[in-house]
């Protein structure tokens, strides 16, 4: 079996906001690098639309058009009850935020070896399994 890779919402942003240019370029390769192996949530999808259109960088169908091409090309898993209860583990254990710790669950539960994020903690490996990476770690 081969290891998954899982995308958090902040890159997939910079990828349709194509700003700042060089997160951009970075998450672009990322996707290119990883295209087999990617992995969303429906939390991501949701959060993605949330941020998309609240902060105006697409209209409502733009967004709806994202989503449904994110959808098209990699598998999109859904939350359940076991991520969600993982995820209230990963909270107490980790001390991530809720959705973060959901994010991490699902990453976990999906057998991802990594988990692409700048919001969470650089090189951390979780349970032993998924590590969290932030590519944008040299870049400022």
């Amino acid at each position: 079996m081969v290891d998954k890779v899982m995308i958090d919402t902040n890159l997939l942003v910079y990828l349709y906001a194509k700003n700042p240019p060089s997160k951009y370029l970075k998450v672009k390769e990322i996707i290119s690098d990883n295209f087999e192996l990617l992995i969303v949530s429906t939390q991501i999808l949701g959060e993605l639309y949330n941020v998309l259109t609240k902060k105006n960088l697409t209209t409502k169908e733009e967004a709806k058009q994202i989503i449904g091409e994110i959808a098209t090309n990699f598998l999109v898993v859904e939350i359940d009850i076991l991520k969600v209860l993982a995820a209230l583990d990963i909270n107490s254990g980790y001390g991530y935020s809720y959705w973060d710790s959901l994010v991490i669950s699902t990453a976990l539960l999906c057998n991802c070896s990594i988990l692409y994020s700048e919001d969470m903690q650089h090189n951390q490996l979780i349970e032993n399994k998924t590590r969290i990476v932030n590519s944008f770690a040299e870049i400022k």
